[in-house]
């Protein structure tokens, strides 16, 4: 490949950026004040860039920054605006938040918001501030925050194993990573604690406590090279996206990055080592590539080795990498630009001279094609011993061999019987045709003998003079030294076109495998069914035993309940899941870590930890170990445990919907007590003052009015506690039902009955038709059910508005009716006035609702226990009717409408 076409753009890559481009620049831009700890002078550093953006003419806005009480930052804060912060109760407490939508309808230049992993209060529109954050970005609104390391997520078992704090409020990495601009804000240890003493962080009751705790100086100390590293990690990110933007090749040294090359062999390891001392000597970062061609085969201790080396070089601190392609050199300079490397270490070659000659040097092309960056040919790597016996690693057994020169000489036979018809040139096809399917079938090793095989054959039969290697006309070296080289290409190309056709046949497996248990994983809905689905999935890709082990509440991992054991598992196979779990390291058999384990263990890494660990029980543990099953085992864990952290939000997410609903209703419940409980207390309580300061004064007519309506509050009052013990009883499944034949008719007098009180001045109309059946239900229940509807129609429908109680027979059923001729009920409201605590607004002049809005749920929890249901809807003309059924079947024996009639 020429330089020119080596360093042509890429399409696809092009595209991106001119996509990347346009989002951002729809998108506001985010800067990023980022510290070691509180008070090393994040916020004041971002008020002054803004006062600085402001005498530039800047639109700029205070969203909400946080002064912790310092007199130095709330200074700065003046004299710019501040956009007013919106007000939010939870569990009692006011809290002022952050104001969203204020701040989108503003739309300033800049806008700056402290603290950005802070937690916003629950009822707010997104639950962290980061995410506020970026709803404004995405608005256009550019945006000044800040943040400690210690809320950055992938630092924060770190920060709590360095301060013994674990933080709560953390921040995803690619929120930090995403950012425009960093803006670090650093300050030694000494002058940090020189500053918390001087009451500049904390206030002085709180400075003791602090410097016990996070403000240790050894905390202060480690934190700030964590900060120090992560921002020489973002900077660096960003150096190498410029060169990629810019379509810069070269390698920038701005600061130094080794990459060691190595083969599958066991003299890589001495390499590795080689490596490690001199990233350490030159205080840099390194890497470990290995490149796989497609289609290669390795021996079985090569693959060991391989495995082992990389083992090695990540227990030396090494980032590992496993490249693939057909030219070794070419996929390692390719990784090398990519991540700006400085160094390539390789091994230097021992294989003899005329294979560089004959199949090309590794070496020679990386230091032709290195640019900028030194390559340093070291001893220790046996270069290409893995494919001296064939260059491109495939074993070529003795009885390959001979297959190959069984195929020329079917070719020879082939050319004797149409030698005379046909002309020599024709034999020569059928002799690269030959070579062709040796290289198809068995490799390069036997593809070169049968070219070889090849000439000497068509010299021997058919040059004359024949049957002798002896050639006549010297013309005839040509055609030999042509019919080498086609027979040689032949063989190559085949040799490619198969390496390729097993590289995508190989590729095709793993997809379909990872598509198949993504796609089963995507249908599952407990964490049991994800540990089954994965378990079967790694077993039938692997041909191995799986077993998947799960925490629980104390982080104990263990077999889901009701599964069965893919292998026994003994006390040291479990100790060995849990160490897997604790640290989230692969160890177990065909491993340096705890190798005596009958089967190797493998974390399931989520972004939120480890959410369990897969053991896989082989019968060859170390083809566990081989690069590309090792990835392939690594992706299908990664997909199991993508699987149960998503189980596991939907879990959080569940419990605290149910958690907010539960809080919501107390809240209902409360207000609504408070309102209808005061009502009727507060009536008693002056009808009973006024009688016990009555000195006579009361004529007898007042003392009744007084008496009555202490009693009709009273009753009132008894009324709410009944419907709320009502309720309890429903919710909880103690709802008996003593189920009797009864007339209906019997049911409605008795309810119309309890509210001829409250009925006065309307107009009830009762149609129920004589040839109505008898009822296997609970009259008590079926009573109440009419009771409530009847209230809740009074309460929401004008004075003197007529109501109406029908029923009729049909499918099986008795379907009861209350109807009325008030305003009907909201639209699109039909389903939820069942629901709990639900009150609508009063419709029609003199509608009070009043109550606690259990009525109507306890009639559909009293309906639903009798095998009914039970429904509302408006009424054609004016109002709302509530419909419900009771079951009608069977026949009543002899005898019961007498008894039902006594009832």
């Amino acid at each position: 490949m020429s330089t020119a076409e080596h360093r042509r753009p890429d399409p696809e890559a092009l595209l991106a950026q001119v996509r990347e481009e346009e989002r951002r620049a729809s998108r506001g831009r985010l800067k990023i004040f980022f510290g070691a700890a509180p008070g090393v002078g994040k916020t004041y550093a971002m008020l002054e860039a803004a006062r600085a953006r402001v005498r530039e003419g800047v639109d700029v806005l205070v969203g909400v920054v946080e002064t912790h009480g310092r007199p130095e930052t709330a200074a700065l804060l003046e004299g710019l605006p501040v956009l007013p912060r919106r007000e939010a109760e939870y569990r009692g407490i006011r809290l002022r938040e952050f104001d969203l939508d204020a701040a989108l309808a503003r739309r300033p230049g800049l806008l700056l918001v402290d603290e950005l992993a802070h937690t916003n209060a629950p009822g707010s529109r997104h639950l962290k501030r980061w995410q506020d954050v970026e709803e404004l970005l995405a608005a256009g609104i550019s945006v000044y925050s800040t943040l400690n390391v210690q809320h950055l997520e992938s630092l924060n078992d770190v920060v709590a194993q360095i301060t013994g704090v674990t933080v709560r409020e953390t921040l995803p990495d690619s929120v930090f990573d995403a950012a425009d601009e960093l803006e670090l804000a650093d300050l030694s240890a000494d002058d940090l604690l020189s500053r918390l003493r001087e009451g500049k962080v904390y206030l002085p009751e709180q400075v003791a406590h602090a410097v016990e705790r996070f403000f240790r100086k050894g905390n202060l100390i480690a934190l700030r090279e964590l900060t120090l590293r992560r921002a020489a990690e973002r900077v660096d990110a960003q150096m190498r996206g410029y060169m990629r933007e810019e379509g810069i090749t070269a390698v920038w040294p701005a600061g130094d990055r080794l990459l060691v090359s190595i083969g599958p062999n066991p003299e890589g390891a001495r390499l590795i080592r080689a490596g490690k001392r001199m990233a350490t000597g030159l205080k840099c970062d390194w890497a470990v590539a290995y490149v796989e061609r497609p289609g290669q085969a390795i021996s079985a201790a090569d693959r060991d080795a391989l495995a082992a080396n990389l083992q090695l070089a990540e227990s030396l601190g090494a980032e590992t990498t496993i490249l693939s392609g057909h030219n070794a050199a070419d996929e390692i300079l390719a990784w090398a630009r990519g991540h700006n490397v400085t160094k390539i270490v390789v091994g230097k070659p021992t294989h003899p001279r005329w294979r560089d000659k004959l199949f090309g040097s590794v070496l020679d092309q990386l230091v032709r094609g290195s640019g900028d960056m030194d390559v340093y040919a070291i001893r220790g790597d046996a270069g290409d011993r893995a494919r001296r016996g064939s260059p491109t690693g495939r074993a070529s057994p003795l009885e390959e061999y001979g297959w190959a020169a069984l195929v020329i000489a079917a070719c020879t036979a082939l050319g004797a019987l149409v030698f005379r018809t046909l002309s020599v040139t024709d034999v020569a096809m059928l002799y690269l045709l030959g070579v062709g399917v040796v290289a198809f079938r068995y490799g390069r090793g036997p593809s070169v003998a049968a070219a070889l095989l090849s000439i000497a054959a068509f010299d021997f039969f058919f040059v004359p003079p024949f049957y002798t290697f002896a050639v006549s006309d010297v013309r005839y070296v040509l055609t030999f030294a042509v019919m080498l080289v086609i027979a040689l290409v032949i063989s190559a190309l085949t040799l490619r076109l198969r390496s390729q056709a097993e590289a995508a046949r190989e590729r095709e497996r793993r997809t379909a495998a990872l598509y198949a248990m993504s796609r089963d994983l995507a249908a599952t809905r407990g964490r049991g069914e994800v540990a089954a689905a994965a378990s079967r999935h790694i077993e039938s890709s692997f041909a191995a035993r799986a077993q998947i082990l799960l925490p629980d509440a104390e982080g104990r991992v263990s077999i889901p309940v009701g599964a069965e054991p893919a292998f026994p598992m003994d006390e040291k196979e479990r100790s060995v899941a849990q160490w897997v779990f604790d640290r989230r390291r692969a160890a177990g058999a065909g491993t340096d870590t705890l190798s005596a384990a009958q089967a190797l263990y493998v974390p399931l890494a989520g972004a939120g930890g480890a959410m369990g660990v897969v053991g896989v029980r082989a019968a060859d543990a170390k083809r566990l170990q081989e690069p590309g099953v090792e990835r392939l085992l690594e992706a299908f864990a990664a997909q199991a445990a993508l699987a149960l952290e998503r189980v596991l939000l939907a879990e959080q997410a569940q419990h605290e919907q149910v958690e907010a609903e539960a809080e919501r209703l107390r809240t209902a419940l409360l207000s609504s007590l408070s309102h209808d409980m005061r009502t009727p207390l507060g009536a008693i309580t002056g009808a009973a003052s006024s009688l016990l300061e009555d000195r006579g004064a009361l004529a007898e007519p007042q003392r009744r009015d007084l008496l009555q309506a202490i009693l009709d509050e009273a009753q009132r009052m008894n009324r709410l506690i009944g419907n709320l013990l009502d309720m309890i009883r429903v919710e909880s499944g103690a709802l008996e039902v003593q189920r009797d034949w009864q007339p209906l008719e019997e049911i409605v007098g008795v309810a119309l009955i309890r509210l001829e009180e409250r009925l006065k001045g309307r107009p009830v109309e009762v149609k129920l038709p004589p040839d109505l059946p008898l009822l296997e239900v609970d009259g008590l229940l079926i009573e109440q059910v009419l009771v409530n509807l009847l209230e809740n129609a009074v309460k929401y429908t004008p004075p003197a508005t007529p109501l109406e109680i029908s029923a009729r027979a049909r499918d099986g059923a008795v379907e009861v009716a209350v109807a009325d001729r008030g305003a009907g009920l909201p639209p699109g409201e039909e389903a939820r006035v069942f629901d709990k605590f639900y009150r609508a607004a009063p419709q029609g002049a003199g509608a009070s609702p009043g109550g606690v809005g259990l009525g109507l749920t306890i009639c559909r929890g009293i309906v639903t226990a009798h095998g009914g249901r039970i429904w509302a809807e408006n009424r054609p003309g004016g109002g709302a009717v509530f419909r419900f059924t009771l079951p009608a079947t069977g026949a009543p024996p002899a005898g019961v409408p007498g008894e039902g009639a006594e009832r």
